[in-house]
């Protein structure tokens, strides 16, 4: 089979966890860069990675990069690249998303129209046709502009890979499932250890936890663009990486995940989703306050995202509650505390720094990952 260069974008920071899960997967690095990591694999890879691969965004077929300073530079490299090896003569093509970051180039709505008309050119020139019905499969297109360096690729996902098909329902401030399962991977934890949410929401972080317990792959359940590019990848691969992905999933799993939130609604939504994800028979979900906060066990993990207070008139109840949290931790003995937050008071509101504290960006908000490591159990005899 064909080699290409894949392209796996993630969350600023977090580049070390996807590159650890790439290679777990089988697959060899080539490039680790801010937001996104590139490696070597053939058609079959492009359908593990968007079933398997917890931490990325999206996996996308490299097809070209090049400089560009100028919106001829732009249109003639483009051109140049070979368009007739990816795109069928009835593909339907469009630039699904343009970024550019310190470069000359930087109307996204003009790069766009530029790349596909360069497109356009390389299919007129190779199918001797002036005219294109699109009625075909669709090939969204992804342009990244970093430096003057224009980078291209084949969106082979989709709808962005943190749709996992499980949250219908989400809270006001629900976190990312792609984010959850890579803060996750930073921790400690594992399958045999407690796991508890204060603050679960919707479920995402008990969810993923459960589903990484379970070995149950994300994307096992939802469907991905490249599912239709006959001419770049066969049918049958799709089933034999959905196939091979079920074997290696175990939902008879022993788990101690629990999630609570202060709201029976959101509770209810965080069930149903457990549900839909097939992981509700590993997680215990309770409608209880922070403050109620407690385990008999030792050497449990609480990992959560509470709630920020980016909002001016919630500066003063945000300190209660972080106070009340940092107390409410004070009932659990020799646990390992993960917070992701964007609030700059915790560690005072806690009474304690943290042992780590990595900055990672959350959409276009910037947040830290506070790390309060526990002790680590007796080994058993």
């Amino acid at each position: 089979m064909d080699k290409f260069e894949l392209i796996a974008p993630c969350h600023f920071g977090l580049e070390a966890v996807l590159k650890r899960e790439i290679y777990d997967l089988g697959y060899d690095i080539s490039k680790v860069e801010d937001g996104r990591v590139t490696f070597k694999g053939d058609a079959e890879a492009v359908c593990r990675a968007n079933i398997n691969l917890r931490t990325t965004e999206r996996i996308l077929i490299k097809i070209g990069e090049f400089k560009a300073e100028s919106f001829e530079e732009l249109f003639e490299n483009t051109k140049a690249l070979l368009w007739d090896e990816y795109l069928p003569v009835d593909a339907k093509i469009y630039v699904k998303k343009v970024s550019s970051i310190k470069s000359k180039l930087f109307s996204t709505s003009d790069i766009q129209s530029i790349v596909k008309k360069a497109i356009i050119e390389k299919m007129k020139y190779k199918y001797k046709i002036d005219w294109f019905s699109e009625d075909g499969a669709e090939y969204p297109i992804r342009v990244f502009l970093m430096k003057d360096i224009v980078t291209i690729g084949l969106d082979t996902s989709g709808a962005s890979l943190h749709k996992r098909g499980y949250r219908l329902k989400s809270n006001l401030a629900p976190i990312s499932e792609t984010l959850a399962a890579s803060l996750i991977k930073l921790t400690p934890w594992h399958k045999d250890r407690i796991l508890v949410d204060p603050f679960c929401g919707s479920g995402t972080f008990p969810i993923e936890a459960a589903m990484m317990a379970a070995n149950i792959a994300p994307g096992v359940n939802r469907d991905f663009a490249a599912q239709s590019w006959d001419n770049i990848i066969e049918k049958n691969l799709w089933k034999e990486a959905r196939d091979e992905a079920l074997e290696m999933g175990n939902p008879a799993v022993k788990t101690d995940i629990q999630g609570y939130d202060i709201d029976g609604e959101t509770i209810k939504i965080a069930r149903e989703n457990a549900v839909r994800a097939g992981v509700d028979h590993l997680i215990h979900f309770q409608t209880r306050d922070m403050r109620d906060l407690n385990h008999r066990k030792k050497y449990g993990f609480v990992i959560t995202n509470p709630p920020y207070g980016e909002r001016l008139e919630d500066k003063e109840s945000i300190k209660t509650l972080y106070r009340d949290f940092g107390q409410a931790l004070k009932n659990l003995d020799s646990w390992s505390v993960y917070v992701i937050t964007s609030y700059d008071g915790l560690e005072r509101d806690f009474g304690r720094k943290a042992d780590k504290n990595r900055k990672i960006y959350n959409g276009m908000l910037k947040t830290y990952f506070y790390q309060f490591m526990g002790p680590k159990p007796p080994k058993r005899k």
